[in-house]
């Protein structure tokens, strides 16, 4: 059968290309776009033959564990996160009597184990103490900022003299820069990464004399073309040199987040301080500290309870 555009006969991979022109293309981030788009080129691979009206629970399943013999489970959850939006709306156009991801099982390949992301404050400690820290901003300049606040690559990047408040003793984050395409300014992830985020004395004594004079709107640490390996190497350098567990840069910005939980500061603080969209991702991300301290809080508890007396 030759496959007809807009009915149940579409080609299933055709139908998700398709829905993603309307739904997604000029509404995402062209970085989740990508993952989209990456999504439907394993569709075609998997199911190039399948019609939307074919698509019942057991081929989805079939489809899901297809795709788990080569991936983890995490990125097999994205996989199916990201095929039923479009597939709830076949549903609702009529091209499928029943919605065929209910229940669905999400299996995967066993993890690799994880490589440390975060330091603790006796490491972090001595990584700043490696840092050249010169008159001029350089990389080491970018790694200690990113330590003290929790920023996104990007987003310190995107820095200008003017998102500095030494007054306030605050930082705007507003937008980020797009060192991928090298297109200069975009926006922020989402609307919650918008923020002030507040840093020390030190940090704005240090940084009122490293801008001074720099272009009001010209971001402070882009000097030409951009790849995150250059900051990376700079800082499995440092982490090398004083015989610590190797961070990336993105890693800097768990460190700083898993310190501030140490510290006792709420996980709702911790979430507007990095920018993210919900608690819910803050506790997701740093699942393993947060169970970590609530032990810690256990043991505050019965110790509390114990000096209690009748």
């Amino acid at each position: 059968m030759s496959e007809t555009k807009n009915t149940k006969h579409e080609l299933f991979y055709k139908y998700y290309a398709r829905w993603i022109r309307i739904y997604k293309e000029d509404a995402i981030r062209k970085v989740t776009l990508q993952k989209y788009l990456m999504t439907q080129q394993w569709l075609e691979k998997l199911i190039p033959n399948l019609e939307i009206c074919q698509l019942n629970r057991t081929a989805y399943q079939q489809l899901l564990n297809e795709y788990a013999r080569s991936h983890e489970r995490q990125t097999t959850m994205d996989f199916h996160h990201q095929l039923k939006a479009a597939i709830l709306d076949a549903v609702d156009e009529g091209w499928l009597a029943r919605d065929p991801t209910r229940k669905a099982i999400i299996k995967g390949k066993t993890p690799r184990p994880k490589k440390q992301k975060f330091l603790n404050q006796f490491e972090v400690h001595k990584l700043l103490t490696d840092l050249d820290l010169s008159t001029t901003l350089n990389w080491d300049w970018m790694i200690l900022l990113i330590a003290k606040t929790g920023m996104r690559f990007s987003e310190a990047l995107a820095l200008t003299p003017a998102d500095f408040d030494f007054l306030h003793q605050s930082l705007t984050v507003n937008k980020t820069w797009d060192y991928k395409n090298d297109t200069g300014f975009l926006p922020t992830k989402n609307l919650s990464s918008n923020r002030k985020i507040q840093i020390d004395w030190q940090t704005v004594i240090q940084f009122t004399e490293l801008i001074k004079g720099l272009p009001e709107n010209e971001p402070i640490f882009v000097k030409g073309k951009i790849w995150n390996s250059t900051p990376n190497k700079k800082l499995e350098k440092h982490c090398k040199n004083v015989d610590i567990p190797v961070i990336t840069i993105h890693g800097l910005r768990h460190t700083h987040a898993s310190l501030l939980l140490f510290a006792g500061v709420s996980i709702a603080s911790v979430a507007r301080r990095l920018g993210h969209a919900s608690m819910t991702t803050t506790q997701k991300t740093y699942l393993h500290i947060i169970a970590e301290l609530e032990n810690k809080d256990v043991d505050i508890v019965m110790r509390s309870l114990s000096g209690l007396s009748n």
